[in-house]
């Protein structure tokens, strides 16, 4: 099944391989998308459906060093390279929009940008900046109702950009301990505001999100990523984690989205997410359904063959092997990756893996 075609919503795929969304800090000149960066991403245009890296919506998201973001004109111009070289090569790519919220240092931010969370409590730990190496991150100052309304606006047109620069839809990144899993987490946001304090309140800035990115380019063009049980960036899990996911995912639901994307962290030493509760997610969300961490293919076949999901997501593999569907054909042996080189800024370990199955 893993290869087979699959229709979701808008998107015809030619293979139910999700290439996954991954941070590789190529975007050196002001966060631009690049040929580099083009380049990548067509190498690895045999997945069904690509998500792109984490990419800010706002000057205010860029917390990492050179991540890009899709909220000016020369950043349209720069993903359009990337589209161009995917849809050329048959492919399908989503871009995901990542707003790191509290994960971030002043120094990766432009001028004038502001580090922002539901909290002014820091995320714990510390980050990489360019110019200054591992720091503690800078202290957020909490979001004023106006911030947040600022910030919804800027997914949208976020969203709108990215339809401009030849998208076939967003991925709305809600998982992971960025900006909208802070307002999602019950460990983050002791909000009392109409923005926290109960499983209404926590939930309402991902819906807020969720309806203004539909308004904007469609619910058939918008999916979703969640990260339930995930503990990275301080996250972790709460008392009412599945009331608050189950009451979270029937209401997308509702929407129509593109497809709903959950992410069980335990292959990176997370605890997993209850098979259960996976069932139970899967069956509250009326439509296409992705299920990532740590599959390969013989996991991910026996998960399609069980319809635990439509779709599978494979992150690490791809960054060493862009012919990874090819050699899921073919059963060949996957390359392994350099982790020295996840977040550099060259050609080398970005570029440079050998494809080694002809498709």
């Amino acid at each position: 099944m893993l290869l087979n075609t699959y229709s979701a919503r808008n998107l015809k795929l030619k293979n139910r391989v999700v290439m996954s969304p991954m941070t590789r800090s190529r975007a050196v000149k002001a966060n631009t998308p690049n040929e580099l960066m083009a380049l990548y991403y067509g190498q690895r245009a045999s997945a069904g459906l690509i998500i792109t890296e984490g990419t800010s919506p706002s000057p205010n998201g860029l917390g990492y060093a050179r991540i890009p973001g899709i909220f000016n004109q020369a950043q349209i111009d720069g993903w359009k390279l990337v589209t161009d070289a995917v849809h050329a090569k048959g492919g399908k790519i989503v871009i995901q929009l990542m707003h790191t919220g509290r994960v971030s240092h002043d120094s990766n931010l432009p001028k004038g940008a502001r580090v922002l969370s539901p909290t002014d409590i820091p995320c714990p730990g510390e980050i990489y900046s360019d110019t200054q190496g591992m720091q503690a991150h800078s202290t957020p100052q909490a979001m004023s109702e106006s911030d947040i309304k600022a910030a919804v606006t800027e997914y949208a047109e976020a969203a709108k950009n990215a339809i401009a620069a030849g998208f076939d839809g967003v991925e709305i990144h809600a998982a992971n301990g960025y900006l909208i899993e802070q307002f999602l987490n019950a460990n983050i946001n002791t909000r009392v505001d109409s923005y926290g304090g109960s499983i209404e309140g926590r939930n309402k800035f991902t819906l807020d999100i969720a309806h203004a990115v539909s308004k904007a380019i469609g619910a058939e063009k918008t999916g979703i990523r969640l990260s339930p049980y995930g503990a990275f960036n301080n996250t972790g899990a709460f008392p009412e984690v599945d009331a608050q996911y189950l009451s979270l995912v029937k209401e997308l639901s509702s929407l129509g989205l593109l497809y709903l994307h959950i992410l069980d962290h335990s292959a990176m030493g997370a605890p997993a997410v209850p098979a259960a509760f996976k069932d139970q997610l899967r069956k509250a969300f009326n439509g296409p359904f992705i299920l990532a961490g740590g599959f390969d293919k013989d996991s991910a076949e026996a998960a399609l063959n069980a319809n635990q999901a439509d779709l599978i997501g494979f992150g690490r593999p791809f960054i060493s092997n862009p012919d990874l569907v090819e050699r899921m054909q073919h059963s060949a042996e996957l390359t392994a990756p350099d982790m020295n080189t996840f977040y550099t800024a060259e050609a080398k370990g970005y570029t440079d893996y050998p494809v080694k199955v002809q498709s």
